[in-house]
C-alpha cells in the first residue's frame, strides 16, 4: 500500500529507507540526514532554538526553561505539512528534546484536514526498537521486510553477545550522553554497553538520561569513559570533550590515565533508536574488548582521546567559570 510519510524522527527516517519507502517519504526534520537522500527531501520541522550557537550549559538551561514553561523545542512548518497532505506521520512521545511530541503534535493536526494517521514510537529498549520497526511495517504493508530486518539484527547481537560473554572481564564503562552539567546514559544505550562486554553501572537502562553527579562517576571510576553527547557527532564530540577539563580530578580515571577515553558519533550510533544501534553495540565491543573485536565500520565513527587531546579541545570549547 502506497502512503504519503512524513517523519519527524531521524531514528524513523532511517526505519522508512530501510523498509524501502523513500519514494513515499515526502517530508522530513531538519536532523533527518542518513542516508544521505533524506537530506534532499523538503523540511518541515526545525529546532525552536539556535542549538548550533549555544553551549552545552546554555541549551540545558534553555531547553530545562521551555519545558517547564510548557514551549515547544521545535517549529513545523505547517503551510509545507499541508502542502505535502501526509497520511502518515511518524513521531514520538519518548523525549521531548529529540522531536516535536505531546501537546505540539496534537495542535499541529488540528490544522490539519483530512487527518493524517500518526504513530507515536516511544523505544525505551533495543527490542522495543524492532517493535517500531514492525509498526511501520505494519502500516505500510512492508511486514516481511521488517521480520527479515528484525531476524538479522537480533543474529547479530546474540552473536556478539556470545562472543563478549568469552571475555576474560567485563570492564567498567561510563557513556557521558552530556557533559556540562554530567549526564549518564538512558534507554537502550546501556543495554549495549552489556551486550558489548561491558558494566555501566551509572546508566539507566530503559529509563531517561538523567543528570548525575560527577563524584559519583569518580566513586565508579570507569576503565572506559565514551564521549557520546546527544545529537553530536564525532567532530562535535571531539569538541565537547573539552568540557572534561573543567571537572574536578578528571585526570584520575583509570580511562584517561590507561589512554581508553574515547568521542564517537552519538547521532550515528548511540542516540537515535533505529537500525544503527546494532552497529553502535558492534562498535562499543571494539573499544570495550578490541583484543577480540575488530571494527569494520566507517573510520569517523570514533576517536581515541588522550589527555593532551582533551586540553587541546577546551581550548575550542567554552568552559563556564565556576
Amino acid at each position: 500500500m502506497a502512503r504519503r510519510i512524513v517523519s519527524f524522527l531521524p531514528s524513523a527516517t532511517e526505519m522508512v529507507y530501510a523498509l524501502g519507502l523513500d519514494e513515499q517519504l515526502l517530508g522530513v526534520s531538519h536532523e533527518c540526514d542518513y542516508p544521505a537522500g533524506a537530506r534532499s527531501k523538503p523540511i518541515v520541522v526545525r529546532n525552536a532554538l539556535p542549538v548550533e550557537k549555544m553551549t552545552q550549559r546554555e541549551i540545558d538551561v534553555a531547553v530545562s526553561a521551555r519545558l517547564r514553561e510548557g514551549g515547544s523545542l521545535y517549529e513545523v512548518d505547517e503551510t509545507k505539512l499541508r502542502e505535502l497532505s501526509p497520511d502518515l506521520i511518524l513521531t514520538q512521545d519518548l523525549c521531548q528534546v529529540c522531536a516535536p511530541s505531546g501537546n505540539e503534535v496534537t495542535r499541529v493536526l488540528a490544522q490539519i484536514c483530512p487527518k493524517p494517521d500518526v504513530l507515536w514510537l516511544t523505544p525505551r529498549t533495543i527490542e522495543q526498537i524492532f517493535d517500531n520497526l514492525r509498526q511501520i511495517a505494519q502500516a505500510t504493508g512492508t511486514q516481511p521486510r521488517a521480520e527479515h530486518l528484525v531476524a538479522e539484527a537480533r543474529a547479530r547481537l546474540q552473536a556478539l553477545r556470545a562472543r563478549a560473554d568469552a571475555a576474560a572481564a567485563r570492564p567498567r564503562v561510563f557513556c557521558m550522553e552530556w557533559l556540562d552539567p554530567v549526564y549518564c546514559s538512558g534507554h537502550w544505550v546501556p543495554e549495549m554497553v552489556a551486550l558489548a562486554g561491558g558494566q555501566d553501572s551509572l546508566g539507566g537502562l530503559g529509563t531517561d538520561s538523567v543528570r548525575i553527579d560527577w563524584r559519583d562517576v569518580l566513586s565508579w571510576a570507569p576503565e572506559i569513559l565514551i564521549v557520546c553527547p546527544c545529537g553530536f557527532d564525532l567532530a562535535g564530540a571531539i569538541e565537547q570533550a573539552g568540557l572534561l577539563a573543567a571537572l574536578p580530578r578528571w585526570e584520575q580515571l583509570p580511562a584517561i590515565r590507561t589512554g581508553r577515553t574515547y568521542a564517537v558519533d552519538a547521532s550515528a550510533y548511540f542516540a537515535r533508536p533505529g537500525p544503527r544501534v546494532v552497529e553502535g553495540a558492534a562498535l562499543l565491543a571494539h573499544l570495550i574488548h578490541p583484543e577480540i573485536f575488530e571494527w569494520d565500520g566507517p573510520p569517523q565513527a570514533f576517536r581515541r582521546l588522550d589527555a593532551a587531546d582533551i586540553r587541546a579541545a577546551s581550548t575550542q570549547v567554552c568552559i563556564p567559570a565556576e
